[in-house]
């Protein structure tokens, strides 16, 4: 059974991916998304609103890690890369490896073949970016 917070980013990354198909209002297409009754309302809109009003600066983010244009990354990938990359930056009291498995389950479940895989890896590049002490802390465990 998937927990509120799983509920709540898949309908996030649901609703993104039509954002950026369609540009249509996230916040309102996501609550008309299956499953959006057991997710955590709080954090699926979080993550929708902050990737809507932060999508420049999560991308600038995201590009130097990539080893291709960011337009020409699918829509799931490039929705899954802002959510990964919004938590990273926006929610510290989420540690780094949660966000890094949530982003490859979604990318397991909604992407393309290793597609998650892609995926971990840019996420881990940003994380030392973001917060490099809590990523070092965690390889000196490993």
């Amino acid at each position: 059974m998937k927990t509120s917070k799983r509920q709540a980013r898949e309908v996030a990354l649901q609703a993104l991916y039509a954002w950026q198909l369609s540009q249509a209002d996230a916040l309102e297409q996501m609550k008309s998304i299956e499953g959006f009754d057991q997710a955590d309302r709080g954090l699926a809109e979080s993550l929708v609103r902050g990737v809507r009003d932060r999508a420049e600066d999560l991308r600038a983010l995201i590009s130097p890690h990539l080893d291709r244009p960011f337009e020409k990354l699918s829509p799931v990938e490039r929705s899954i890369l802002y959510i990964g990359s919004l938590e990273l930056s926006a929610h510290p009291a989420t540690p780094f490896k949660v966000v890094l498995n949530e982003a490859i389950e979604l990318g397991k479940s909604y992407g393309g073949t290793d597609g998650h895989r892609f995926v971990n890896g840019v996420l881990e590049k940003v994380a030392a970016a973001l917060r490099p002490e809590e990523v070092q802390k965690a390889r000196n465990i490993a």
